[in-house]
């Protein structure tokens, strides 16, 4: 890539970051996207699929297969804590603490590549994605008929991944990240005046109990050679500091590699909840909510994500899944495909995914960009 291309792909990202729109408020990155599309020669674009979902297509030649390239392109509600970083969000409580500013700029840095080189033929698609971040854009995208009305052989996507050297491209044989569920628990008591607890049925000290029992489900039943997460994130309850509480709301999320493993912790939650409504004489209930599927590559797309890979940095394909999860794997559940992760490079000072001192590496740019269109490349020349 040259340098002219490189600058203008580290402006137009750290625009992103400081321009960032949340879960469902992705309709100015989309607008500023497509904007960019139409400066690169690119007129074949859709809107508001699945949302703020954008599809551009660029054809050439006479071939006819076609493949998909896909970013996400919405941020956290998260306070960002950088105060000097020139380019830093400029929304309160809005910040790109996962690196969707990187991922929508390199893809649309792998449409430029595509388009000045005249060396391929067939349909690429980019798929600009909102609502990743737990709001069901690919799902969303689907039913608003993404494969039906923008047919692809295969799909490609990626994600920055701190820890690992910058531009180092890891390709994964097995599951690449976890299925997830949120899930919460809802215990209802008899409410009271804190003098007189005998009167009361406690659901704070229910919920006590509940929050260790929760954590023995994966530690006492799980076979230690597999992999599951049982997290408890947010507690309510409670209105006044001399008064039981009436009742008591823990939300969390649950990860896990393998359906059958799901299923357990499922039922070791209801298991729980039935177990505290009788020893605590309380309406206890554990409900399992929506979620994302484990994202697993096919195999024929893994093995040429890594040989696109190998074209433009160096590979690695001896790293284990993460327990985060990622709803490319809705994408891959239609079409075959392979989702692989790039270096951002070290985790000093915070630089972890979700973390308000998060940056994306604009050095990635290059890589991630150059990776999307070798993968469409040689996707539209295989079999």
């Amino acid at each position: 890539m040259d340098q002219n291309l490189t600058e203008t792909l580290t402006r137009w990202r750290r625009h992103l970051h400081a321009n960032p729109g949340v879960t469902g408020d992705e309709g100015p990155t989309a607008d500023f996207v497509a904007q960019r599309l139409r400066e690169l020669g690119i007129t074949e674009i859709e809107t508001r699929i699945g949302g703020h979902g954008l599809v551009a297509t660029i054809r050439r030649g006479g071939g006819n297969r076609s493949v998909g390239l896909r970013a996400d392109m919405d941020a956290l509600p998260i306070q960002e804590a950088s105060t000097e970083l020139p380019y830093r969000s400029t929304k309160p409580g809005v910040m790109h603490a996962c690196g969707h500013d990187g991922h929508t700029t390199a893809l649309l840095g792998a449409a430029a590549l595509l388009m000045r080189d005249e060396g391929w033929s067939g349909t690429v698609r980019l798929v600009f994605q909102p609502a990743e971040e737990g709001g069901g854009g690919a799902r969303a995208m689907i039913e608003d008929g993404l494969f039906r009305r923008f047919p692809m052989d295969r799909i490609f996507g990626w994600h920055n991944w701190p820890g690992l050297p910058v531009g180092t491209v890891a390709v994964h044989d097995g599951p690449v990240m976890a299925a997830g569920r949120r899930f919460l628990i809802e215990v209802e008591g008899h409410a009271g005046h804190a003098a007189l607890p005998h009167l009361t049925h406690d659901p704070i000290v229910a919920a006590g109990h509940a929050v260790v029992a929760c954590q023995s489900i994966v530690s006492r039943n799980l076979d230690p050679l597999d992999s599951a997460v049982v997290s408890l994130t947010t507690i309510e309850g409670g209105e006044a500091w001399n008064q039981i509480a009436a009742k008591v709301t823990i939300r969390g999320s649950m990860r896990f590699l393998r359906p059958e493993t799901g299923l357990m912790i499922e039922e070791g939650l209801h298991r729980m909840a039935r177990g505290i409504s009788e020893t605590f004489q309380v309406r206890a209930r554990a409900e399992v909510l929506g979620g994302v599927n484990a994202t697993i590559n096919h195999p024929a797309e893994r093995d040429l994500a890594a040989e696109a890979a190998g074209a433009v940095a160096p590979v690695r394909r001896d790293l284990p899944a993460a327990m985060t999860g990622e709803d490319f794997s809705e994408f891959l559940g239609e079409v075959p495909g392979a989702f692989v992760w790039i270096g951002n490079g070290p985790t000093d000072g915070g630089r972890e995914l979700h973390h308000p001192n998060y940056d994306f590496d604009d050095a990635v740019l290059p890589v991630a960009s150059g990776f999307l269109a070798e993968a469409a490349k040689r996707a539209l020349m295989a079999g």
